[in-house]
């Protein structure tokens, strides 16, 4: 996914330059890099910008951070047995996903992003590994997501059809496919010539421009996906609330003289024909449910807000021929990436048994 435009001179960084160098900044005498007057003095390099070098540092703390954040989740589930099983299979898919986004993507875009004129200067061969591995992994990060939504789907409204036997099958092929699919999309432009990512005479990197491979590669990378999750949430959440609903309206209280304190009653449920001892309010089945709701929304929710301005752009500019300023791409570009640092944030905040793990995990490091 194309990088964006930062520049850095020998003894500056500059941000940002336009489609070809020097052709676009927001101010007369751009960002930076300009004599107070607007004007770059002759035969100097820029000067150093207190912002830029924030923009980069904070960059690199975000490369930094998405790696060991998503490492730990990685080392934690192959560390814990218990974490052996669905889900957590498919938050490892994402946590691979997410790795490699961070250990292979983001320091070469930063990289291209600090070049000179935003040149490609590591060579024809590296500039296809590193665009493949970008819509390879970026890719796979989010249909990870959607795998995740509807496996919540699945659990919530066939938990007795969605036995844990059928749960591992399904998510073991949603795991094949996703990163099939993922792979497909990366490797179309060399296995079947559909455009070109590096232009020898700009020196230049970027996904193909094909318009063609613009529409299928942001549809089966995006916009495919990004149904999905809309749809399963609106399934989960009607399921959810007719679920828990029932459930309500079908617990039959005793009189009062069997009431047990602090409110506790026996119920007669019309799923189970027992008697069970329950606390007034939500079961722990359904509070785990409610969770797991609630954690699949805010990582739907944080996956279109990260990934929809990107998209947006890659798929209108080669329909329309026209291209966006460099700075939005860049804004869009690292957003989206970002999605990647939020991913673990997300699914670990909503599961204790990640919080406790982690624990365990320094506490015998010590």
């Amino acid at each position: 996914m194309e990088a964006a435009n930062l520049t850095v001179a020998a003894t500056g960084v500059s941000l940002p330059l336009g489609s070809e160098a020097g052709s676009f900044s927001p101010s007369p005498g751009g960002v930076i890099g300009s004599t107070p007057g607007g004007a770059a003095l002759p035969g100097r390099e820029p000067p150093f910008s207190v912002f830029t070098v924030l923009v980069v540092t904070l960059l690199v703390l975000l490369i930094a951070a998405t790696f060991l954040w998503n490492l730990l989740v990685l080392v934690t589930i192959l560390r814990v047995r218990a974490f052996h099983r669905v889900p957590h299979n498919l938050v490892a898919s994402t946590a691979v996903s997410d790795v490699l986004v961070a250990a292979l993507v983001m320091p070469l875009s930063l990289v291209s992003e600090l070049s000179a004129g935003r040149r490609w200067l590591l060579g024809r061969s590296l500039c296809h590994v590193w665009i493949s591995f970008d819509v390879l992994c970026c890719t796979a990060s989010i249909w990870n997501v959607a795998a995740i939504a509807l496996d919540r789907y699945w659990t919530i409204t066939r938990h007795l059809q969605y036995t844990l036997r059928t749960r591992r099958r399904a998510s073991a092929l949603m795991i094949a496919l996703t990163w099939a699919l993922s792979a497909l999309i990366a490797l179309a432009p060399l296995l079947f010539g559909w455009g070109e990512a590096y232009d020898p005479r700009r020196q230049r990197c970027q996904v193909s421009q094909e318009p063609s491979y613009a529409v299928f590669s942001t549809c089966g990378a995006f916009y495919l996906p990004l149904g999905v999750v809309l749809f399963v949430y609106w399934k989960i959440y009607k399921a959810a609330k007719f679920r828990f609903g029932r459930r309500r309206g079908a617990v039959l209280p005793l009189p009062a003289t069997v009431q047990a304190p602090h409110e506790a009653e026996m119920v007669f449920t019309a799923r189970r024909p027992v008697v069970a001892f329950q606390m007034s309010g939500d079961s722990w089945r359904e509070q785990k449910e409610k969770r797991a709701a609630v954690m699949v929304g805010i990582l739907i929710g944080v996956f279109v807000l990260c990934w929809i301005p990107f998209f947006l752009a890659e798929l209108i500019s080669p329909l329309c021929a026209c291209s966006l300023p460099p700075i939005w791409k860049s804004i869009f570009l690292w957003l989206g990436y970002s999605n990647s640092f939020f991913n673990p944030l997300i699914y670990t905040a909503f599961n204790k048994n990640y919080n406790n793990a982690f624990k365990s995990l320094f506490s015998r490091q010590r």
